[in-house]
């Protein structure tokens, strides 16, 4: 199932695209001290980093902000039921990056086609969020990105179940947020969950969409 639902009040100011992008990161920063925590606005603690007895794999995922005339939206992916890792959970396009990938920007525009259909032609990246470090052993970097309509979705068979787009403005409402705790490598952390019609975004898909609210609320007056 593929398209649009629900709304929220509240419109962005003409120049939002312009605003976003002056707060954003111009090139990925992966510097330990700068990561958060996925699904959290912590860094890493010694006892969080110390859990994954190795070096975090890079990977990358797209975060497409539709250019929509009505208004800008965030399209979102609900990964399939029987994949291994993160099965049914709402996520952005993405993946460990590849040895043919120059960088992660590369590897979050392969990885966008290969699981949505949208090609690298309707795509401007606008800048980077800091990286996402996750227990499945990945340190992710976040690439923002505008996306212009025109495109054909082909989710990837076995990989995506369903996508959806939610309303950019659905971000700056406090009561669309669900406060969580999480329980990693035996350290509490607070969480915000995200709530958009019958879907419930957690995890480190919620936390780059808590870094992307971040940036809206300091671009707009």
């Amino acid at each position: 199932m593929t398209g649009t639902a629900g709304s929220s009040a509240g419109t962005l100011p003409p120049d939002w695209r312009e605003r976003l992008r002056a707060r954003l990161l111009g090139s990925p920063d992966h510097r330990r001290e700068r990561w958060r925590v996925g699904g959290t606005m912590a860094t890493p603690t010694p006892a969080i980093q110390a859990a994954l007895n190795r070096e975090p794999y890079p990977a990358a995922v797209l975060i497409p902000l539709v250019d929509r005339a009505e208004q800008p939206t965030v399209l979102l992916t609900v990964r399939a039921d029987a994949l291994r890792q993160h099965a049914g959970q709402i996520s952005f396009p993405g993946g460990r990056l590849d040895d043919a990938d120059l960088d992660p920007l590369a590897a979050a525009l392969r990885e966008t086609t290969e699981e949505t259909g949208i090609e690298a032609r309707f795509v401007q990246p606008l800048g980077f969020l800091p990286d996402h470090l996750v227990l499945t052993g990945f340190r992710i970097t976040p690439v923002v990105a505008l996306v212009q309509p025109g495109f054909t979705l082909r989710p990837a068979p076995g990989e995506v179940a369903e996508i959806f787009e939610m309303p950019l403005v659905h971000l700056l409402h406090p009561g669309n947020y669900r406060s969580a705790r999480r329980v990693l490598s035996g350290v509490e952390l607070e969480a915000l969950d995200l709530l958009y019609g019958a879907h419930n975004i957690w995890g480190a898909t919620a936390g780059m969409l808590g870094c992307l609210r971040e940036k809206l609320q300091e671009a707009l007056p």
